[in-house]
């Protein structure tokens, strides 16, 4: 890979938490779906939820949990890029190159330091949310009621609940879509446009395609990691390695891969809006330090 400009850490997070917020609302509908589908017991297809969640919540039930993944998002897209800018500087070698197998190393990093500090309280807290709207007589009323009431039932705990395939699952996606991400653009920008900036149809593209790769060599931990997050985790699974086990064996090989349609629906959208909606805001603000390549 050729060298690279390190971004500024401030614009780092700025860049990211945006695009991490605009992306997590704009997408937010097909994780509910995706979500709802990986809980436990009967299956459900993603329009039955979508029409059973229409006729009984309206629109406003597709984004139930929405606020604690926007939250979360911007924090885990400010976390990520700001990790991976700086993993890739210190991997890079004298001559300011990264290579795939370091880029990789980089997304990893990234993804498990973003899966501690911000995806695995977000995503534990918007999938109890989701399961709580599913009830009859739902007994969070919010963001904050919803959080303040799991600490104190369940302490700190709570809301890291499946913080290891959490880890797994983030330090994979990150490493994956990073590495695919950036090994295309560089392919892209050296074939066809050597030293010029790609336009945001292209990034676009290129950050879809990142998305697409994601999410199938993922799944398996997307599925462990939402059955650790339910309501009624601690009674039925001991750990993340027995969660796999009783999927397996109870419910089949392919349990592993459900929710892949509306998680690749989002994954290849959000890939897109991320990687460009980041790449202009950096752009925007001068985020690159053009003194160290």
């Amino acid at each position: 890979m050729a060298p690279f400009k390190k971004e500024k850490p401030v614009h780092s997070i700025i860049a990211g938490t945006t695009a991490g917020a605009i992306e997590a609302f704009v997408t937010y509908p097909t994780e509910f779906v995706k979500t709802r589908s990986q809980f436990g017991g009967k299956r459900e297809g993603p329009i039955a939820i979508i029409r059973e969640t229409l006729k009984t919540k309206g629109v406003v039930g597709l984004y139930s949990g929405c606020t604690a993944l926007v939250v979360g998002n911007a924090a885990k897209a400010g976390v990520r890029f700001l990790t991976y800018d700086h993993l890739k500087h210190i991997l890079a070698d004298s001559e300011g190159k990264v290579s795939a197998p370091r880029s990789l190393l980089a997304g990893l990093g990234a993804g498990m330091t973003e899966a501690i500090f911000a995806v695995t309280p977000s995503e534990t807290i918007k999938t109890k949310l989701i399961e709580d709207a599913k009830r009859p007589d739902p007994q969070y009323r919010g963001l904050i009621h919803g959080t303040a009431s799991i600490v104190r039932h369940e302490g700190i705990r709570g809301i890291y609940r499946g913080l290891f395939p959490v880890m797994m699952r983030q330090g994979a996606n990150s490493a994956i879509r990073f590495t695919t991400y950036s090994t295309l653009k560089q392919f892209v920008q050296g074939a066809a446009r050597p030293g010029q900036t790609l336009p945001s149809t292209i990034t676009f593209g290129i950050g879809a395609i990142a998305g697409l790769v994601t999410v199938y060599t993922t799944m398996p931990l997307d599925v462990i990691k939402t059955r650790m997050q339910t309501l009624q985790a601690g009674a039925q699974y001991r750990n993340s390695f027995h969660c796999a086990y009783r999927i397996f064996t109870e419910e089949g090989f392919f349990r592993f891969w459900t929710g892949t349609t509306p998680r690749l629906t989002r994954l290849v959208i959000s890939g897109g809006i991320v990687f460009t909606v980041y790449e202009n805001i950096i752009k925007l603000i001068g985020g690159r330090d053009d003194s160290e390549s």
